[in-house]
């Protein structure tokens, strides 16, 4: 075969290369080797998805439904390119009886659209918007690989991982944030053996780089005029996007920053006193300092006094991770959360904010019990010694490194002191 991302030769016999991909398959899943000619890109994804835990037998997850859908997809960036997507697809896949699908960085579904029949057909598999549809939830497919290894990819029939996609064919690419280069998500078509052919791969990718041009072009120089944006999660000294600049604050500032944007009505200097100092010996005077230097570092206009406040609305990555939990969209949640609030400050109204916005992020991805969300947890820094998370891993996802790393957590928890 002249391109491996391809699916089939030139002049291959479709049903015949479905018998010997479902005696690969059937291999595979019983005794954990591929046998030829299971391409290599399927193999490799073969082998990422039985790592994972995934079963031949498995079926994805509706994570995210209504409201929450409705909101998840307005804030994604690719909500900006869905008419391209229509444009260049959408008669494609009405009239070849397909689907138009876009998913996100981890494989989450977004948009399923096309033919009302194959749609139909498709829901019963959950190829649903809203599902994840990432390797590690339903192994190979698609856009689940191609966000896995950014590249535009063909999966045919049964290089499908789970059995009851094998009746499908799918090309995939993924499309990137033309600014970072990052992986914003993938755009799909998805039917049956006639999508075998490289020109669907050539279609999905130039459709792809299309709306990357086109998000290139929608995405102007930051105005000046743009509302202050605070970042302060995972770092100890946050950042003040502010009239196009970017302003990396001390300390003793982001916390300031950060208990002012909570209090858009203002706090007086007593109450800044309570929040950021333990020792009662520090004086009004310290604080006024702090607030000068503060002032002259924003530039006029921004901080106010009598009391202390910001003169206009400062967005922050704490309140986003705050308004998703209250609207149940745990997965957006999380994907907001870069780490702790400012892990390095001891002001006391900081540390009490840290708590709750973490253990409140804590409960609901042990609630919700999503495998990928709590390794994603468990994995990270702050989650690596987390017993309680690593617990819920355990119970959804049982593999024996998870049930390794959750001995040795409960062996040290047991270990006498001194």
């Amino acid at each position: 075969m002249t391109d491996p991302w391809v699916a089939l030769e030139p002049g291959a016999d479709p049903a015949e290369r479905v018998r010997v991909l479902r005696r690969a398959h059937e291999t595979f899943t019983t005794a954990g080797t591929v046998p030829r000619p299971v391409r290599s890109v399927v193999a490799e994804s073969w082998r990422r998805s039985a790592r994972a835990g995934v079963g031949p037998d498995g079926a994805a997850r509706v994570e995210l439904t209504d409201g929450d859908l409705g909101a998840y997809r307005a804030e994604h960036p690719l909500a900006r390119v869905m008419p391209l997507f229509r444009e260049l697809m959408g008669t494609f896949a009405a009239d070849g009886e397909h689907l138009l699908a876009v998913c996100d960085a981890d494989g989450r579904l977004l948009w399923v659209e096309g033919h009302p029949a194959t749609r139909r057909r498709a829901d019963r598999m959950n190829f649903v918007p809203g599902a994840r549809w990432s390797e590690a939830a339903v192994g190979t497919n698609a856009p689940g690989t191609a966000v896995a290894v950014d590249r535009p990819v063909q999966v045919f029939a049964a290089e499908h991982f789970i059995r009851r996609v094998q009746p499908w064919t799918c090309a995939a690419a993924p499309v990137h944030d033309p600014r970072t280069g990052r992986v914003l998500g993938a755009v799909d078509i998805t039917g049956g053996d006639r999508l075998a052919h490289p020109h669907s791969l050539g279609f999905v990718q130039a459709v792809a780089r299309a709306a990357e041009s086109q998000l290139a072009l929608l995405d102007p120089p930051v105005p000046a005029d743009e509302a202050p944006a605070l970042t302060a999660l995972g770092r100890d000294e946050a950042e003040l996007r502010l009239d196009g600049r970017r302003i990396r604050l001390g300390r003793r500032h982001s916390e300031l920053l950060v208990l002012l944007s909570r209090h858009p009505e203002g706090l007086t200097g007593d109450e800044l006193l309570c929040a950021l100092y333990e020792d009662e010996s520090v004086t009004p005077v310290t604080l006024r300092a702090e607030l000068v230097r503060l002032r002259r570092l924003l530039g006029p206009g921004l901080l106010a006094s009598r009391p202390y406040r910001l003169a206009a609305p400062v967005e922050s990555d704490a309140a986003v991770v705050e308004r998703r939990l209250e609207a149940g969209a745990v997965t957006a949640a999380a994907g907001a959360y870069t780490g702790p609030l400012l892990p390095g400050s001891q002001a006391p109204a900081i540390v009490r904010l840290r708590r709750r916005l973490a253990d409140g992020l804590r409960a609901a991805l042990i609630g919700c019990q999503d495998p990928d969300l709590l390794a994603e947890w468990a994995h990270a820094p702050w989650g690596e010694e987390d017993v309680e998370v690593w617990r819920a891993l355990a119970a959804v996802r049982p593999t024996a490194v998870v049930r390794s790393r959750l001995a040795a957590l409960e062996a040290e928890l047991a270990a006498p002191v001194g």
